[in-house]
């Protein structure tokens, strides 16, 4: 057995699952329908392609040493995750005078409506900004690659097979949280119950953003 692999893995998996921008993006989504959802899942593998494949090819060692341009990737993260929060905050302001007061909007709510293809481009988009966009990454994968490649192998070969196992488990975790959601969607659905989860996220989101456009360069 690969004791390297195994400790990585759990190391991954925790990463992977540890609540954030990502997973608020797709718990706000899969509200909408299951499809904006799974469409967010993968949006955020996505974009952990990308960071793990810049981590492979050395170029997230060049965002790191330059201090103007992982700023500049640090402010763009930033500004999206806060107009994610700053939608969904005035989406709640939008919402119908029925739905605040807990009646039924129309749509059944273990039917919801099935989101147009721009719909699901919107949500696949942004799973995959979010994470793409988030400057921590570029860090964290830098520095935790490395530590499980073994003495003496070929580190190509290792950081491809570690970074394709953080991506795979990214489609394991989020695509399950969005089914969970889903599965539970008739309660999490009800006007009350929906608009404090998308406030919660909103909050959540708003909070991230700034502390990523006003918070010191994180290196």
């Amino acid at each position: 057995m690969d004791a390297q692999l195994i400790a990585f893995t759990g190391v991954a998996a925790g990463m992977v699952a540890l609540p954030g921008a990502d997973f608020t993006v797709v718990v706000r989504n899969a509200l909408a329908s299951r499809t904006a959802g799974l469409a967010s899942a993968l949006g955020v593998a996505g974009g952990l392609l990308v960071h793990t494949a810049l981590a492979v090819a050395g170029l997230a060692a060049v965002l790191v040493t330059m201090p103007v341009l992982f700023r500049t990737v640090q402010l763009l993260g930033g500004a999206y995750v806060l107009y994610l929060g700053l939608s969904a905050l005035y989406a709640i302001r939008r919402r119908p005078a029925q739905d605040r007061s807990g009646s039924s909007s129309g749509v059944p709510e273990d039917e919801p409506e099935r989101p147009a293809p721009r719909e699901f481009g919107r949500a696949l988009r942004q799973g995959f900004l979010t994470n793409a966009l988030n400057p921590k990454a570029p860090v964290l994968f830098l520095s935790l690659l490395p530590q499980f490649v073994p003495d003496g192998s070929p580190p190509l070969p290792r950081t491809l097979l570690l970074a394709a196992l953080v991506v795979v488990l990214a489609l394991i975790w989020f695509p399950a949280v969005a089914l969970l959601v889903d599965r539970l969607g008739r309660w999490l659905r009800r006007p009350r119950t929906a608009r404090a989860i998308e406030g919660g996220s909103g909050v959540a989101l708003t909070g991230l953003g700034l502390a990523l456009v006003t918070g010191p360069l994180l290196r």
